[in-house]
């Protein structure tokens, strides 16, 4: 009994000091070279030992297997003589095509990063200024996402946030709570406030803190700020009159909505069709949660089987318009007390699926229940495909699609019978398939996917934000086309 344990033991320290080798490697590749390292689209850059044993151990969850440092070290280590150019780099998708085709090492990073390799830390985006308009949920949760993704200043620079100032000691309470969250847990860095500059330091991140009642008559310029896109996450104005008031204010060009926009404005769900945003579009929509979660899944089951129909059920995490006792609420049962209560409530998610894939106009109907948890939800799927198929088939699919297609980042897929919804707070997908919770019945499809509904969809309007301002990185290994997952 003793010698497996020492085994264990001994296995485990190599594991470990084969992780610690790897943190100046991932650092001087992202310093350096501007490369950013995953797995799985879990970043490694600035992570500890333990982190990278996480990440790698977290592999099993789509591979079935954990990934071994022994297979991923030779693979950072070959990069680093690379001299490559920025790029996103998963490591783990890298590894299990280097295992499918064999042969050199050397030689399959340097044809597989071929676009980059030589070109030695040239990045070739230019920054742009991001303003939070609103620092609540939403605002914080970016905040975060964009000084974890500052870099060397390339991409999306975050230079201030415009709030209503709310007491004398304002600033404080602000940086406190980027600093500390309930949900989402400790800023992962430091933070420094200034209060005679009115600024937020976090992580080398210089943020300006501005206060205003009136989006118009701020002057950005005045704080060094131009061409500067405005992410509105105040929810008080969403149609294209309300939110040109931003337009009209010194330092701004673009304007993105963080919940679903009115009338003719583009509501955008990144991985679907955030290629159909142009130059020419001033103001842009991040569409909602909700949405952002189930059109991903619902635009590759479309394409491969067919949907005639459907009902999306929503089971959402309670939000911060609820009250936390009962009292007045101009919404139908919103005012009951969301910490007590299970509260039928509308949602417009499974019309707003259209939007963003016209080809479901009308297919889909929609509710929602707001439960007493504070973050993550669920949509359950009930479809009625063209198209039979089975569990078994529908899962490989889907799990599929969740590693390999140019929708990995907004579909995941678990198989676990002990999962429940805070598993899934911080996930940076758009939304999870619980593959054990599927039910097949010919052409009757049931899917329950989980979502951070906080976290998650920060992630989708960043990706939006980056699309917007052409600061996307090529990323390796190339994901296969939805039409050849779909087969």
């Amino acid at each position: 009994m003793s010698s497996n344990s020492d085994t264990c033991l001994d296995a485990w320290m190599d594991r470990e000091a084969l992780a610690e080798a790897m943190i100046p490697l991932i650092g001087r590749l992202y310093r350096e070279n501007s490369v950013v390292t995953s797995v799985y689209g879990r970043p490694l850059v600035n992570k500890s030992v333990i982190d990278i044993l996480k990440a790698h151990r977290f592999a099993r969850q789509i591979d079935e297997t954990e990934l071994p440092v022994a297979e991923t070290y030779p693979l950072l280590l070959a990069l680093t003589e690379l001299e490559l150019g920025a790029a996103s780099v998963d490591l783990a998708r890298l590894s299990n095509k280097y295992k499918e085709q064999g042969g050199d090492l050397s030689e399959f990073l340097r044809t597989e990063l071929a676009d980059v390799a030589g070109k030695r830390g040239a990045d070739e985006r230019t920054s742009t200024d991001v303003v939070l308009y609103g620092f609540g949920r939403i605002g914080r949760l970016l905040a975060r996402i964009l000084v974890e993704k500052a870099g060397g200043g390339q991409g999306l620079r975050l230079r201030a946030i415009v709030v209503r100032k709310g007491s004398e000691n304002d600033l404080v309470k602000r940086a406190s709570l980027l600093r500390r969250d309930s949900v989402h847990g400790a800023f992962n860095g430091t933070i420094t406030v200034d209060e005679e500059k009115n600024t937020i330091l976090a992580n080398g991140t210089l943020i300006q803190v501005i206060y205003s009642n009136d989006p118009a008559t701020v002057d950005y310029t005045s704080y060094g700020i131009s061409n500067a896109v405005v992410v509105d996450n105040t929810g008080r104005w969403r149609d294209e009159k309300g939110l040109s008031q931003h337009l009209a204010a010194k330092g701004v060009s673009r304007v993105l909505l963080t919940a679903p926009g009115k009338g003719s404005l583009k509501n955008i769900v990144h991985g679907i069709n955030h290629g159909s945003i142009t130059d020419e579009d001033r103001i842009v929509t991040a569409a909602s949660c909700t949405t952002n979660a189930i059109t991903p899944v619902l635009k590759v089951l479309n394409d491969k089987y067919g949907i005639v129909n459907g009902h999306v059920e929503t089971v959402h995490s309670f939000t911060n318009d609820q009250n936390l006792i009962d009292n007045f609420h101009n919404g139908d049962r919103r005012g009951r007390s969301a910490a007590l209560n299970m509260v039928i409530t509308e949602t417009g998610a499974a019309k707003a699926v259209a939007k963003a894939l016209p080809e479901l106009e009308g297919r889909l109907s929609g509710n929602a229940i707001r439960v007493p948890t504070p973050d993550v939800s669920m949509a359950i799927l009930n479809l009625n495909l063209e198209s039979a198929t089975t569990r078994d088939e529908v899962n490989a699919f889907l799990r599929e699609t969740s590693l390999n297609s140019p929708l990995h980042k907004q579909i995941d897929y678990i198989a676990s019978p002990e999962v429940v919804s805070s598993d899934f707070v911080g996930s940076k997908r758009a939304g999870i398939v619980d593959g054990l919770a599927t039910i097949s019945n010919g052409k009757n499809l049931v899917l329950y996917v989980w979502y951070d509904n906080e976290f998650g969809y920060s992630c989708q309007v960043v990706r939006v934000l980056e699309e917007m301002a052409h600061v996307n990185p090529p990323a390796f290994p190339k994901a296969q086309s939805l039409a050849a997952i779909a087969g």
